[in-house]
């Protein structure tokens, strides 16, 4: 059986490749009705770290725009 971890990584990887507004919206409204705030999620250490990279990325001006990731994605996912 899967993980917690596991299932929620293969989640965010089919979200990611949805194209679909109307779906995302959809799904955005399920999974905001399905949650209390009372469900806090506890990040790993892993986790926490690559939240402290983020945050010094952003300080340091490391950023690019979401249009050119978009296109980065593209490109990467055509092998390119």
């Amino acid at each position: 059986m899967a993980t917690v971890d596991k299932i929620r990584s293969q989640l965010i990887d089919k979200i990611l490749a949805i194209k679909n507004k109307d779906f995302l919206e959809a799904l955005d409204k399920l999974v905001a009705s399905s949650s209390s705030p009372s469900d806090l999620v506890e990040l790993t250490a892993e986790q926490k770290e690559m939240l402290e990279m983020s945050e010094n990325d952003i300080e340091n001006g490391r950023l690019i725009s979401q249009e050119a990731m978009n296109k980065r994605n593209l490109e990467w996912l055509n092998g390119q």
